[in-house]
């Protein structure tokens, strides 16, 4: 690691060691390990950070990987559970299967804090630290200091309920509303955090039907700029390998920035569910997608504030589930867990963010 990099990955653990703002569930809190795994997050932000110099796109995978575990039965790394004799992995829902990746990554950072603090902090905690890590890296702000900590890991997981509650790249503004509500999350938060779309990467079967039969009509969403549907079309010709990959963000794709809501305004948001936020008619997200578009600091500062929100979806906490040893497996399916030192997560992973 670069002595630079170093050094923030060592201020912010130090600045989580100092405690930081409280929040409002008092059964979470940013000090959770302060005595029990004092560098939990300078040994995160060093296996993320060296993961992202061979994967540029790991940032993003583990970004989403935060948010699609908490919109199923909360943050409780659900998502993180492989099919078993017992468990119905969510992996395999509509929205995470064959797009999700990282889990080795996520197996990877396990390892390293069991080795220093065994048996202590969740894989729950860790995807919400590793979600903050990724957009500091990225060039995004920190909110270290204030990461709610202390949740506990389920003992199942809920491939129905994942298929009903993660947004679909095609939804329309109207169900993208009713998913962030049904997770007590605001129409404001649903913009925020779309924002996380500023970096990453999406195949093209996620949005070639605006290219070539939007919404049935055999032709291109009428929503999207022409310019961006003639460089588009070549990188998924009609007919052609659906999944080739292109940047989710056409300016500054590895940068967490607020270029995503400046991609709005003039039609260039690849999914769907970016477009809709901005050319929805009369829709109230026009206003917030303008104020973001305009304002960084706006911007980030409502992340923030979103992302924390959405990491207190539900928790586990006090006696409730248990700290998983392995994250793939609960701790009890003895014939499914893996020694950590030598083997990978078996969780297939795809070309995919």
């Amino acid at each position: 690691m670069s002595s630079s990099l170093l050094k923030v990955a060592v201020l912010c653990s130090a600045v989580v060691l100092l405690g930081g703002s409280s929040v409002s569930n008092a059964e979470l809190s940013p000090s959770f390990y302060d005595e029990t795994c004092p560098n939990l997050y300078a040994i995160v932000f060093g296996v993320l950070w060296r993961a992202s110099l061979t994967d540029p796109r790991i940032g993003a995978s583990l970004n989403r990987l935060h948010f699609h575990d908490c919109f199923v039965q909360g943050c409780d790394a659900s998502l993180l559970l492989n099919n078993t004799a017992t468990i119905e992995s969510e992996q395999q829902a509509g929205g995470n299967n064959n797009s999700i990746r990282g889990l080795d990554v996520v197996n990877n950072i396990k390892a390293a804090v069991e080795n220093a603090c065994p048996a202590t902090v969740s894989c729950a905690d860790i995807l919400a630290i590793a979600a903050e890590v990724a957009v500091v890296l990225a060039g995004g702000p920190s909110w270290s200091s204030q990461i709610p900590l202390g949740r506990r890991d389920s003992l199942t997981a809920n491939r129905t309920l994942a298929n009903e509650n993660l947004p679909a790249p095609s939804s329309t503004l109207e169900t993208l509303k009713t998913l962030f509500a049904r997770q007590n999350l605001s129409t404001k938060d649903l913009v925020a955090l779309s924002g996380a779309h500023t970096f990453g990467r999406a195949e093209c079967r996620f949005f070639d039907n605006r290219l070539y039969n939007f919404s049935g009509t055999n032709q291109p969403d009428p929503t999207l700029n022409t310019t961006y549907l003639a460089t588009l079309s070549e990188i998924c010709p009609e007919n052609g390998n659906r999944n080739n990959l292109t940047n989710l963000d056409l300016t500054t794709p590895n940068k967490f920035d607020k270029n995503y809501y400046s991609n709005l305004l003039v039609g260039n948001g690849l999914l769907n569910s970016d477009q809709v936020l901005f050319s929805t008619s009369g829709a109230d997200t026009i206003d917030i997608v303008n104020n973001f578009s305009s304002n960084r600091t706006l911007f980030f500062a409502n992340f923030v504030d979103s992302m924390i929100k959405m990491s207190k979806i539900s928790p586990l906490t006090g006696s409730e589930g248990e700290i998983r040893l392995h994250c793939n497996f609960v701790n009890d399916n003895s014939s499914e867990v893996v020694d950590l030192a030598s083997k990978k997560s078996e969780a297939v992973l795809v070309e995919a963010i």
